[in-house]
C-alpha cells in the first residue's frame, strides 16, 4: 500500500485526506514512479475547492519529481533510476503513482528534485506567457500582478534577463523586497496603493502592451485601464476569485483591447512542445539566471496546512510537498 492524500468531496483545505491506495504494475506506455517532491500550486486548491470540477474521489495535486521504479512494455525513453519531473497529470499528491511516459521529462544535473518538482508547473507557464501568449521584446515595460508568488518570482527573474522591466503587484512590503530581490523594477503594494495610479506615475502615463494577471477578480477592472490601445490582457489565474462575466463592449470602448485566458496544458500538448520548454526552463535554471528557491516544505500528511497557508497568502515563491 502507498499513502495519497485525497478529497471525497470538493471543499476547503479540510477535505483533504491522507489515504491508503494501491499501485499496480504500469502497462503499455506506463512507468512507476516514486515521489521524491512534489509541487503545490494554486490549481490545486480550485480543483479541491470545486472551482475546477473533478471526479471523485480525486488526488490532489498536478505536478512532481522523483525516480522511476519500474517500466512497462514499449518505453524505450526511461529506465529504472531515472530522475524524473512533470506537471499537467492530477493525482501528484502521493508517495507512488503510475504515469504515462511521453508526459515525462529528464531531470538534468544542476537541478534538484525539489527545484524541479515546484517549477514544472510554474516555470513552464513563464515560458509560454512571455515567448507564446506574447512574445516580449527587450525594452518592453510589463505589468505582473502577484510579483512575489511562485510564477511570479520566476517570471521576474526571466523577465529581467530578456530586458523587459517588470512593474509588479504585492500584497505587502515583505512580499515587495522579495519581488525586488528576484528582479522586479517597481513594486506596487496593492493593499494601500491604488496599482492603476500607481502604474501611471511609474511610466509618466504611458500605458502598457501586456498586462498578466494571476489574481483575477479584484485587478480585472484596473488591469484594462493599464493597456494600451489594442494591448493584451492575460488573464492566467483566480487567487482573488474568477473574474465576473464580462461585457466584450468594454474591450472596443478602451481601445480595442485583446483578452486571452491561456492555460499550460494547451501549450504542452504535445511531446515537442512539452520537451521544448522545459528545456528552456532547465538551461535558465542552471545558467543561474532563474533561480528556482524552495520557501516552504511540508510532509505529505500536512498537505490542509500547506493549502490553508497557500490560500491565505502566508507563502512566497515554491511550496513543496515532502512524500
Amino acid at each position: 500500500m502507498s499513502k495519497a492524500v485525497r478529497y471525497h468531496q470538493q471543499g476547503g483545505p479540510e477535505v483533504l485526506q491522507l489515504d491508503d491506495i494501491s499501485i499496480g504494475d504500469p502497462g503499455p506506455g506506463q512507468v512507476r514512479i516514486r515521489h521524491t517532491a512534489i509541487g503545490v500550486n494554486f490549481v490545486d486548491t480550485y480543483q479541491r475547492s470545486g472551482l475546477y470540477p473533478m471526479q471523485l474521489p480525486g488526488v490532489a495535486g498536478n505536478e512532481g519529481a522523483g525516480v522511476v521504479e519500474a517500466v512497462g512494455p514499449g518505453v524505450k525513453e526511461l529506465k529504472k533510476g531515472d530522475r524524473i519531473a512533470y506537471t499537467g497529470l492530477p493525482g501528484s499528491y502521493c508517495e507512488e503513482r503510475i504515469v504515462p511516459a511521453d508526459r515525462m521529462v529528464k531531470v538534468p544535473k544542476g537541478v534538484s528534485d525539489e527545484q524541479a518538482a515546484s517549477m514544472m508547473l510554474k516555470g513552464m507557464t513563464v515560458h509560454y506567457l512571455i515567448f507564446t501568449t506574447y512574445k516580449v521584446k527587450k525594452g518592453d515595460t510589463v505589468l505582473w500582478h502577484a510579483a512575489a508568488g511562485g510564477v511570479g518570482l520566476i517570471a521576474c527573474q526571466w523577465l529581467k534577463k530578456l530586458g523587459v522591466t517588470t512593474i509588479g503587484t504585492v500584497g505587502s512590503d515583505e512580499k515587495g523586497k522579495l519581488a525586488k530581490a528576484h528582479g522586479c523594477h517597481h513594486v506596487i503594494n496593492y493593499s494601500r496603493e491604488n496599482f492603476l495610479e500607481r502604474v501611471k506615475e511609474i511610466t509618466k502615463g504611458k500605458k502598457l502592451p501586456v498586462v498578466y494577471d494571476a489574481v483575477g477578480k479584484t485587478t480585472w477592472d484596473g488591469s484594462l485601464d493599464c493597456l494600451q490601445p489594442r494591448g493584451l490582457m492575460v488573464s492566467f489565474g483566480n487567487a482573488s476569485g474568477a473574474v465576473p462575466p464580462v461585457n466584450l463592449g468594454i474591450l472596443s470602448a478602451k481601445g480595442s483591447l485583446y483578452v486571452t485566458r491561456p492555460t499550460l496544458a494547451t501549450h504542452i500538448a504535445t511531446r515537442a512542445d512539452l520537451v521544448k520548454r522545459s528545456k528552456d526552463l532547465f538551461e535558465v535554471v542552471k545558467s543561474g539566471k532563474v533561480k528556482i528557491e524552495t520557501t516552504a516544505r511540508y510532509k505529505l500528511a500536512d498537505a490542509q496546512a500547506a493549502h490553508r497557508d497557500l490560500e491565505g497568502r502566508k507563502t512566497t515563491g515554491s511550496v513543496v510537498l515532502v512524500p
